[in-house]
């Protein structure tokens, strides 16, 4: 059984690209983010997806999804916007909001009116795959507020990522995407254990004692020709329970969750690699490479060596 199916979305979703840069303002100030997904080219070329988050570091300050009410954050505090969507962060909701403008900042970035410093914070992105399924995504909400995040072990993270942005020393890009990847895996750690009971979506699939046993079996041999009866009885349940349990809470059936998430390790395997379409097909559990070619095709619209040559 996979210990850990999180790590194998996230690995499967090639989460990695972070870029930070670090954010002095002075009140009064206000600016609105645009939709991450504007931003990728100058960003993170190449990446498919953009979350983009901030941490505040020092002061007070509001930050939000444009037109919905904003949360007050301290010191500490992560907001993450999962999905990318346009955002405003200020020192007053009530403010009417400039553009902030896009870019790569070795240094740091000065926004208000020049007055006294009243909040300090680090923006950064972070890069992933958003097809062929991505799980993750799918489950989280479009604004997420981690309070207190930058205490504890993470209390140094904004100084490191600030320090090895600023200095470009051997091996920076590294560090920076290790340090974004550990902060957002702490943030979904958190929010997975706040989640409310009878909660649905993929993180409460994890959650839960019976179908988190079953995402694990998946996930530990994907490749392995799985029927409903062998994971219920994996889990220690009966067939039906388990079918109907997995469905009500991760949104999809047991089935046709491992068909999607066989077909991202399968993208992956075609944009990362040379192995041959027959190859992948077997490895992802196929047992005909004009099957697996097929399914490829009926899920993303073209086939695997298009896909191939796409990414």
């Amino acid at each position: 059984m996979s210990a850990d199916p999180l790590s194998d979305v996230l690995r499967a979703v090639r989460l990695d690209g972070a870029f930070f840069y670090a954010v002095e303002a002075s009140a009064p100030w206000s600016v609105k983010a645009v939709a991450a997904k504007d931003l990728t080219p100058r960003i993170l070329p190449g990446a498919e997806h953009l979350i983009s988050y901030h941490i505040l570091t020092a002061g007070h300050c509001y930050g939000g999804l444009m037109g919905e009410e904003p949360v007050a954050l301290e010191p500490g505090d992560v907001i993450v916007f999962p999905h990318g969507d346009a955002h405003v962060m200020s020192s007053d909701p009530k403010l009417e909001s400039v553009p902030a403008v896009p870019g790569r900042y070795p240094e740091t970035v000065i926004i208000g009116e020049g007055g006294e410093v009243a909040a300090t914070f680090v923006c950064g992105f972070l890069g992933c795959d958003r097809r062929p399924f991505n799980p993750l995504l799918s489950t989280l909400p479009r604004r997420l507020h981690v309070p207190g995040l930058g205490h504890g072990w993470h209390q140094s993270f904004a100084r490191q990522v600030v320090e090895e942005s600023r200095a470009q020393r051997a091996g920076a890009d590294s560090v920076l995407t290790r340090l974004a990847e550990l902060m957002f895996v702490e943030v979904l750690r958190r929010y997975t254990e706040t989640l409310p009971p009878g909660q649905r979506g993929w993180l409460a699939g994890l959650r839960d004692e019976f179908v988190g046993r079953g995402l694990g079996l998946l996930h530990a041999d994907p490749a392995h020709p799985w029927t409903i009866d062998e994971l219920a009885g994996g889990v220690a349940m009966s067939r039906s329970a388990f079918a109907d349990r997995f469905t009500a809470i991760v949104g999809q059936p047991p089935m046709q969750y491992l068909a999607q998430w066989r077909m991202q390790l399968a993208a992956g395997r075609l944009a990362t690699g040379t192995a041959k379409v027959a190859a992948i097909a077997e490895e992802v559990g196929y047992e005909s490479e004009a099957a697996f070619s097929r399914a490829f095709k009926r899920l993303m619209g073209v086939s695997p060596a298009a896909w191939r040559r796409g990414s």
